[in-house]
């Protein structure tokens, strides 16, 4: 069945066969049951690029997707009311209802959930994880080759390229121990809206959009498949053997509220720890709320003087503009390319093809490679990251794929710290015993994550 923007979404609930009445629509219901969760509130003490200071504040991970999730709304809403028109929606009223009053609630929740795989540590985190598993892929030590050979091609992939993205799908969707089935029991609209690289780890390849890095995990496949099955998303058959599925349409307005958001708050962040400039992130911001033929530009430069003699306000003003802007511009590339879009067959994300503003963006991205994500005090915290999650790695996954009756007393008392939500099945797969360690080492905040590591390696009592 080809996809349509009246059969891409769907109230139906991952996990649950029959719906539950209730005041609130099953989309507003998402949000909340993201919201009032655990994972999402660990998200106050991660890292989103700079160290957690005690005395400025800056964004970390909860503070982001909030925002991010604000961003979302407004997209949602404004393409929505857009689709509505649309004459084969105007015909369904399911659709019609689902467009004006649903498809905000569905980019909202996806945004706030779309950072909840993120490791501790940064943009590093990631990558922190698989270093365990990198060093013992680049060895041709006899012990390295064997350990390699527990796994399978495509599950040494997801391991050597731990991924975020996947990570979250994971999070919100698998029955943990003593938990329900299903997981958060999100509706398959809200899942379908987080997957951004809709393929396997064996299928990412560089220079693709949809494909740059990887969907979901080997073990979590038949979830995958099951909403990709229940959105009529596009399988991409020129893949081979991989699986690799198109984006979902509403994908891209998820991806759109996230590049609005770092783009421009990472820079602000950047200003209030003294790193960049006010002239220079003033300068930058202007340049972008110029693309808004309706901006009356000399009035905002006047505000913005007015504000000058508190820098921060000054920026906090510039800075809304400019959401203001890209918002209003993304919209616009959204509805001009969406049927390419639905199709599957528009390679950009809606920042990247806002006509007018490469340069703008190639610049504040240019700075904030060289001055922000280069700064002493984030190559610090990435190199503390990669010692630490690496280390925790090490010490968990060498515990369990020890064999029960070789395991030490060390190995035995490592286990027990484990949550019972993560202990895994002792006649498990070598990588199903793996994914319940990276479950329980994803999960963890910048604190607790220092704290159990100084802890095992008894620097601390």
């Amino acid at each position: 069945m080809a996809m349509t923007w009246n059969n891409c979404f769907s109230s139906k609930r991952y996990g649950i066969d029959k719906a539950s009445k209730d005041i609130r629509s099953d989309f507003e219901r998402d949000w909340d049951r993201i919201i009032f969760s655990s994972p999402f509130r660990r998200l106050q003490n991660k890292t989103q690029v700079f160290p957690l200071p005690e005395e400025i504040f800056v964004h970390n991970r909860l503070t982001h997707s909030l925002e991010v999730a604000s961003v979302g709304r407004s997209l949602g809403g404004l393409i929505g009311e857009k689709i509505a028109t649309l004459p084969d929606v105007e015909k369904d009223p399911e659709a019609v209802t689902f467009y004006t009053s649903d498809l905000k609630y569905v980019i909202a929740a996806a945004c706030l959930a779309h950072d909840m795989g993120n490791p501790a540590f940064g943009h590093s985190g990631e990558e922190a994880i698989s270093k365990y598993f990198k060093k013992r892929d680049r060895s041709a030590r006899p012990e390295d080759t064997a350990f390699k050979q527990l796994f399978s091609p495509a599950e040494w992939k997801d391991l050597i390229t731990f991924e975020g993205n996947a990570n979250a799908l994971r999070i919100l969707t698998m029955k943990q121990n003593g938990r329900m089935k299903g997981g958060f029991r999100l509706t398959y609209s809200t899942l379908g809206s987080i997957i951004k690289y809709p393929c396997e780890s064996l299928a990412s390849l560089k220079g693709v959009l949809h494909r740059k890095k990887y969907g979901y995990f080997k073990i979590d496949e038949d979830v995958f498949l099951e909403i990709t099955g229940e959105l009529n998303m596009i399988r991409n058959e020129n893949a081979g053997p991989d699986t690799v599925y198109e984006r979902h349409p509403f994908v891209f307005l998820v991806e759109a509220a996230d590049d609005i958001c770092y783009n421009i708050i990472d820079f602000e962040d950047a200003h209030r720890l003294g790193i960049l400039s006010y002239d220079t992130v003033r300068e930058q911001f202007l340049s972008i709320i110029a693309a808004d033929p309706t901006a009356r530009m000399d009035s905002v430069e006047r505000v913005a003087d007015d504000l000058s003699g508190d820098p921060n306000e000054s920026i906090a003003y510039l800075r809304a503009k400019s959401i203001g802007t890209l918002i209003y511009k993304c919209t616009g590339v959204f509805w001009d390319h969406r049927e390419a879009i639905l199709a599957g067959n528009f390679d950009k994300s809606l920042i990247d093809a806002i006509p007018g503003l490469e340069a703008p963006l190639k610049t504040i991205a240019d700075i904030s490679r060289q001055k922000i994500y280069n700064a002493r005090k984030v190559v610090e915290l990435e190199i503390a990251g990669f010692r630490i999650m690496s280390g925790l790695v090490e010490d968990f996954v060498t515990a369990a794929l020890t064999t029960a009756d070789l395991r030490e007393k060390e190995h035995q008392k490592i286990l027990e710290l484990l949550p019972r939500q993560y202990v895994f099945d002792e006649a498990g797969s070598p990588y199903t015993k793996v994914m319940h360690i990276l479950d329980f080492i994803s999960g963890m905040t910048d604190v607790y994550a220092l704290k159990l590591y100084r802890k095992l390696r008894g620097i601390e009592m």
